[in-house]
């Protein structure tokens, strides 16, 4: 491969959460290994992969300007996100005026809700669900109505529409959010999923806010449809949400954008996005953006893509042979993993948290999927080199399974 997917990053010392950040956040991050463990990051939703060297130089650059006062995006920036949206996702019509700025994916749901809803107001969410939907709603007031998926006979994970439809109704909800690809379970809905979901959504006249963050880490040949694209009224009703940050592993920086097509809707977004006076591009992270969305970082994204559906195959594989009673879902899309170890632990006599300790002793920092809506399960990271997930998985069977 051209890029590095190989090399072991020391991210000690360096501010990273998924390192540095372990025992200090009692009930939501891993605690540290024990002595003779060192420590494989599998728990926060950022990878362990080298940077694209495009975005190093685009900062770098602007960095060599040492004036870095007020500014405002060039063309370039918008030009990015139009090209990207074309050659990635198949978007046209796509002009620089539906195109605006958010902190972050979950501020930008938020000003999104807020555009046509009131505190006390309940939302649709799909569960399993986003650990960040979950505060994020219930801290700014909203009641989540939660319509599980199901998993069909070949284990795929699946929209209950009669589910959704009944919900609907009875608690007259007008607000859903759509997480596609889904998190935690990984699913690249196909569009006739969407179709399906929007027809409903349009029937009971309910605005979506679909969070589209994962849409370029899909795997194998599954391919992401926007959820804006399946019908003119989804281009009308719904808000979609983008960023670089999960694609390139640049959450630090700080930076998305929402794509909002029908001009009522977007001056009202826009509007709920101005209040604070806090939601401000950076100019870092402008240049980042611009950096990541170029020929070159198409490239990396392609050999990311591969590397991804490698370590997802030898994972589930492995997991599938040696841990009996634990059941996965090969993941479509991201790349973490929903372990459901309900089996495992009633036929071991064992609870969910003396597997997480157990993993988390021998330096498998996971996740508690608990918060994700898992009674039983573990979410796993695996973007991470090979070696690492290799090694991971001989200590889980070692010393966990």
């Amino acid at each position: 491969m051209k890029y590095d997917f190989t090399s072991i990053l020391d991210r000690r010392g360096r501010d990273a959460l998924a390192v540095d950040g372990l025992g200090s956040m009692p009930g939501f991050a891993p605690s540290r290994p024990k002595e003779g463990f060192d420590l494989i990051p599998m728990w926060v939703a950022d990878m362990n992969f080298p940077a694209v060297p495009t975005i190093p130089q685009a900062i770098a650059a602007r960095v060599q300007h040492t004036a870095y006062g007020y500014f405002q995006p060039p063309a370039e920036y918008f030009d990015a996100i139009i090209s990207w949206q074309e050659d990635r996702n198949g978007v046209t019509g796509l002009t620089k005026e539906c195109i605006g700025y958010e902190n972050g994916v979950l501020g930008g749901v938020l000003s999104a809700l807020g555009a046509v809803c009131s505190q006390g107001d309940e939302v649709l969410v799909h569960s399993p669900t986003y650990v960040g939907f979950t505060s994020s709603l219930e801290n700014r007031g909203y009641r989540i109505v939660h319509s599980p998926l199901s998993r069909d006979g070949e284990g795929i994970w699946r929209m209950d529409f009669a589910d959704m439809e009944k919900k609907l109704v009875e608690h007259q909800i007008h607000a859903a959010i759509l997480c596609s690809p889904h998190n935690p379970c990984g699913r690249v809905w196909e569009r006739w999923e969407l179709e399906r979901a929007m027809e409903l959504f349009r029937k009971h006249n309910v605005f979506v806010v679909s969070d589209e963050i994962w849409s370029d880490l899909v795997l194998g040949g599954h391919k992401h449809i926007p959820t804006q694209s399946v019908s003119e009224d989804a281009r009308r009703r719904t808000a979609a949400l983008y960023a670089p940050s999960k694609t390139f592993n640049l959450a630090g920086l700080v930076g998305s954008y929402r794509i909002v097509y029908d001009p009522w809707l977007r001056a009202r977004v826009e509007r709920e996005s101005s209040l604070s006076h806090y939601n401000n591009m950076n100019v870092l992270s402008m240049h980042a953006l611009m950096g990541a969305y170029s020929p070159e970082g198409r490239e990396w994204v392609d050999e990311l893509r591969q590397v991804l559906t490698g370590n997802v195959d030898y994972a589930v594989a492995f997991i599938r042979e040696h841990f009996q009673g634990v059941d996965v879902t090969k993941p479509q899309g991201t790349y973490m993993l929903f372990l459901d170890c309900t089996e495992w632990c009633a036929r071991h006599g064992k609870t969910i948290d003396e597997v997480l300790q157990a993993g988390w002793d021998v330096g498998v920092a996971w996740q508690d999927g608990r918060p994700f809506h898992g009674p039983c399960h573990i979410r796993v990271n695996l973007a991470l080199p090979l070696s690492r997930v290799k090694e991971a998985m001989e200590r889980l069977k070692e010393y966990v399974f």
